[in-house]
C-alpha cells in the first residue's frame, strides 16, 4: 500500500451484506436470502415453528426481507444524501459535543489509556485496573456524566427535528447514525485512534485489536414504547465499545455467550450490568444481547471498530473471503490490501 492509501484507503463492503444476516424481529430469526426457492427450502419449516403458519403471513415476511434488501442495495446513496440534508437543515444544540475533548472523559479511563501507552505494561497489570465482567469483557468508566446528558441532549434535539434520519441496522428500529449527524471527524476517529486503540492492543491482539483502521458508530434507544431488547447476535466487527448513557432504566442487563463459532445450546450466557457514564469492552465475534427493560429509557454509543487486515482474510459476517464492493466511506471496513 503506497503512503497515500495508507493515509485515506479505500473501503469496501462484503456482497454478502444485501442477502446475509437479514433479522426478522417478528420471529428473532437471522436468514440468508439469494432467492425465493432458496429461502423456502432453508427456512420455511423454521419459520412455521415459529408461528408463521398460513400464507399471508409468509407473503408479509418476504415482503419485509425485499424492503430490507433494497434498502442494503441503496444504503449507501441514501446515507450520503442524508448526510448532506443534515448538514443543510439541522442547526445542532451543542456544537461543542461533535469534537472530542479530554475533559468529556473519565479520569478513571485517561488514567487506564495512559498505562496502556506505557511500554512496560502487560495485560495481566491492565487487568488490575480494569474489570472483567464476563470472558474477555471489560467493563470501565468511559465520560463524564455531565458530557452524557449534553450528548444526549443534542441526539434527543437532532430526534426531534425534521432532518432526514437512517436506522442503524435491522436490529435496531430506533437509533442514530453518528457520522451521518457529523461525528466521525471530530469524535470518533480521534477517540478510536487516540483512546481505544491503546486498550484494543493490549486485550485484543489476537483478532485485529492491534490494527484498527475503521468503525461504525451508532446510537440506540431503548423504550417502553419502542424497542426493549435486542436478540442473542454477533457484531460486524473485530472490536465493540458499548457505553450506556442514560436515562434513568430498570433492568436491561447484556448477557454474554461464547463466541459465534460455538452452537447455542453448548455456551452459558454471563449476565453484565449496563451503567451510565461505563463501557463495556468486548470481542465483535462474541455472542451477546439485552434483556428488556422494565422502566424508563436507554441510550447506548455502539462503536464497531473494523480491522482491514483481519476482515480482509475473511468476512465476519459470511465466513467467506469477502467479495468486494465499493462502499462510500470507511463502509464494513474492508480494503483491497492484506
Amino acid at each position: 500500500m503506497t503512503n497515500e492509501e495508507d493515509r485515506n484507503p479505500q473501503f469496501y463492503i462484503c456482497d454478502c451484506f444485501t442477502t446475509d444476516n437479514i433479522f426478522l424481529k417478528d420471529y428473532k430469526l437471522h436468514v440468508i436470502f439469494v432467492s425465493e426457492q432458496q429461502f423456502r427450502l432453508d427456512y420455511e419449516a423454521s419459520l412455521r415453528r415459529l408461528g408463521c403458519v398460513t400464507d399471508k403471513q409468509f407473503e408479509d415476511v418476504l415482503d419485509k426481507i425485499s424492503q430490507e434488501v433494497d434498502r442494503r442495495r441503496h444504503l449507501s446513496v441514501t446515507s450520503v444524501k442524508r448526510a448532506a440534508a443534515i448538514k443543510d437543515e439541522y442547526q445542532p444544540l451543542h456544537p461543542h459535543v461533535y469534537h472530542l475533548q479530554e475533559s468529556y472523559l473519565a479520569p478513571k479511563f485517561r488514567q487506564i489509556v495512559e498505562h496502556c501507552r506505557s511500554r512496560d505494561i502487560s495485560e495481566e497489570r491492565l487487568l488490575d485496573v480494569v474489570v472483567e465482567e464476563a470472558a474477555r469483557v471489560y467493563r470501565f468508566p468511559v465520560f463524564e456524566k455531565s458530557f452524557c446528558e449534553q450528548l444526549l441532549e443534542e441526539l434527543e434535539h437532532f430526534e426531534q427535528s425534521s432532518a432526514p434520519k437512517g436506522r442503524p441496522n435491522t436490529m435496531n428500529q430506533y437509533g442514530i447514525l453518528l457520522n451521518e449527524m457529523g461525528f466521525d471527524e471530530g469524535f470518533i476517529t480521534p477517540f478510536r485512534e487516540h483512546y481505544l486503540q491503546p486498550l484494543a492492543s493490549l486485550l485484543f491482539p489476537d483478532c485485529g485489536g492491534s490494527c484498527l483502521d475503521s468503525h461504525k458508530a451508532f446510537v440506540v434507544k431503548y423504550d417502553l414504547n419502542e424497542d426493549l431488547d435486542l436478540s442473542y447476535h454477533y457484531d460486524n466487527a473485530e472490536v465493540t465499545l458499548n457505553v450506556s448513557l442514560g436515562k434513568d432504566f430498570t433492568e436491561g442487563n447484556l448477557y454474554f455467550g461464547d463466541m459465534k463459532q460455538v452452537p447455542l445450546g453448548e455456551s452459558e450466557c454471563s449476565e453484565v450490568e449496563h451503567r451510565v457514564t461505563e463501557g463495556l469492552l468486548h470481542r465483535g465475534q462474541h455472542m451477546h444481547g439485552a434483556l428488556p427493560i422494565s422502566t424508563g429509557q436507554r441510550w447506548n454509543l455502539i462503536i464497531w471498530m473494523r480491522a482491514s487486515r483481519e476482515r480482509n482474510k475473511l468476512c465476519p459476517m459470511c465466513n467467506r473471503r469477502p467479495s468486494l464492493v465499493k462502499g462510500d466511506g470507511m463502509a464494513d471496513g474492508f480494503t483491497k490490501h492484506c
